[in-house]
């Protein structure tokens, strides 16, 4: 579904993805992770149009996507949530989400806009009350309605930008099972980039780790928490050479 080739973005002098290639099939869901600055967001931002990229190849469902605008990127089948949610509070709840799903496949028809809103939300699990308010959400309320925007674009590929974050144990599992069920029976493929690496872990089929804007790591969950080199870029040095020394001492 999505072939990316020797993607790089410099911003002056400074290297911010540096020649990183993967792929993702379609119906996985692939967990990004890396330390804060390793080029994570910056994968997201190139992926979904909002920074150009210095150099690379990115091509999704047979197309190249380097250089078009976010809104034909989205129109193509890309959808993405933010970090931190940012609702428009003199909309409802309803009007927010079918806003992103005519900017991103009813600018022809209110009526399929206002559909998609319903779907999205009935996804997440959120009322499809149309004069319901954003007020008072709380924490995982605000994120299940940046889901929903993203779900009423109508993506093929969802890029899950740290669903998890600011919510308790509960609400981080419940966030985690939801995304999954996006997999199983909306058929939405996934990229999700996540700190919270024990809830991830569980749930996505491949991971890629970035450190420093490069990719050091890529596999199944369990051959990539053994990965001396993931170990050592969040553990520190002595552990991640004691787990290599293990591990050539295992060959």
């Amino acid at each position: 579904m999505l072939v990316v080739e020797r993607l790089t973005k410099r911003f002056g002098g400074f290297t911010a993805v540096n020649n990183v290639s993967f792929k993702v099939d379609r119906g996985e869901i692939l967990g990004l992770i890396g330390p804060n600055g390793s080029g994570k967001s910056t994968i997201f931002n190139l992926l979904s149009g909002t920074l150009p990229a210095t150099a690379g190849s990115m091509r999704f469902d047979g197309m190249e996507i380097a250089g078009l605008s976010p809104h034909r990127i989205i129109n193509s089948g890309i959808g993405r949530t933010f970090q931190i949610p940012r609702p428009f509070h003199r909309l409802t709840l309803f009007e927010n989400v079918a806003l992103a799903g005519y900017f991103g496949q009813g600018r022809d028809s209110r009526a399929k806009a206002e559909e998609g809103a319903e779907r999205a939300l009935a996804a997440v699990g959120l009322t499809t009350d149309r004069a319901a308010s954003v007020d008072g959400l709380g924490a995982a309320g605000l994120k299940k309605l940046e889901l929903a925007k993203a779900l009423a674009t109508g993506p093929k590929l969802l890029l899950a930008d740290e669903s998890l974050g600011g919510l308790d144990d509960k609400e981080m599992d419940q966030a985690a099972d939801m995304l999954r069920k996006i997999r199983d029976e909306l058929g939405i493929t996934i990229i999700w980039v996540e700190h919270i690496m024990g809830v991830l872990m569980r749930v996505v089929d491949r991971v890629m780790v970035l450190d420093h804007g490069e990719k050091i790591s890529e596999g199944l969950p369990a051959e990539v928490s053994s990965d001396p080199r993931v170990i050592e870029v969040y553990l520190g040095t002595d552990a991640g050479s004691t787990q290599a020394a293990a591990a050539r001492e295992r060959r």
